[in-house]
């Protein structure tokens, strides 16, 4: 298969891979969003025993292409519905993907990246890797990578990260619970394969069984949670806030609120 925003290499049991777009930080664009899907249904039908995500470059991925943001306040209320779909959809697909998967972030992570960063089954971070859900600094809503942030931090912490839109280190995040190793940069991919090796000793029936019963665990909240999510990740593209927030963002300026 031929991608042209991401690559995928799979090697002795380990399929890695990398957003591929180092010029624009790996921003997430619908035609990344369209090869991910497609590269996470390869790897589940492929051979391989154990994902690794990661990122070209010096970024892990920077959140929402400038060009699709831009778009953004052109879409019909339809559209902007199915767009938060596909959003739910690609987070899920990794949160219930059925081999084990790991998180090499060699750089920021921020909004839709800090979701693909975090919801990984590991994740592990380069000293001077960012994190942030920075949407409500747009007149945004964070609503999807909400859902899963609860469940990994708690309320205080997701209230913290999501109500501010603040960037965290990799420290602070490690002690959050967001984030398992902090790890040398020479070292990290490295390490997400030494990582790889030792879930590979296990059985990949026991691993994908594992995987299963976590996912059913979660599957009824989440059902519900992400429907809810959905309608907020798109009702919010029909405010005046959004729209300031992404000018002034694209501007370059401080943003003119109006709260409606």
């Amino acid at each position: 298969m031929t991608y042209r925003t991401i690559q995928l290499a799979i090697d002795s049991g380990v399929a890695t891979v990398t957003l591929n777009r180092p010029d624009k930080r790996n921003a997430i664009s619908y035609e990344l969003i369209d090869d991910l899907l497609t590269a996470l249904d390869e790897v589940v039908k492929s051979s391989a025993l154990v994902l690794v995500l990661t990122g070209a470059g010096k970024a892990f991925c920077s959140g929402m292409d400038l060009e699709n943001l831009k778009a953004l306040t052109g879409r019909s209320p339809e559209q902007s519905l199915q767009d938060s779909e596909t959003m739910a959809r690609l987070f899920r697909t990794l949160y219930d993907f059925p081999k084990p998967t790991i998180a090499a972030v060699n750089g920021a992570a921020i909004a839709g990246g800090c979701g693909l960063a975090t919801l990984c089954d590991f994740t592990l971070a380069v000293p001077d890797a960012k994190f942030g859900y920075t949407e409500v600094r747009i007149g945004f809503v964070p609503a999807i990578v909400s859902t899963f942030l609860l469940r990994q931090v708690g309320e205080k912490h997701a209230r913290d990260l999501l109500l501010t839109g603040r960037i965290i280190s990799a420290d602070e995040a490690h002690r959050m619970g967001l984030i398992n190793e902090i790890v040398a940069p020479g070292r990290l991919l490295g390490r997400a394969r030494e990582l790889a090796a030792q879930l590979m000793e296990n059985s990949p029936a026991s691993l994908a069984y594992t995987k299963r019963l976590l996912s059913e665990h979660a599957r009824a909240d989440l059902d519900s949670q992400i429907r809810s999510a959905v309608q907020e990740n798109a009702s919010i593209r029909a405010t005046r806030d959004f729209r300031e927030g992404v000018s002034s963002f694209l501007e370059k300026r401080k943003p003119q609120w109006s709260g409606k």
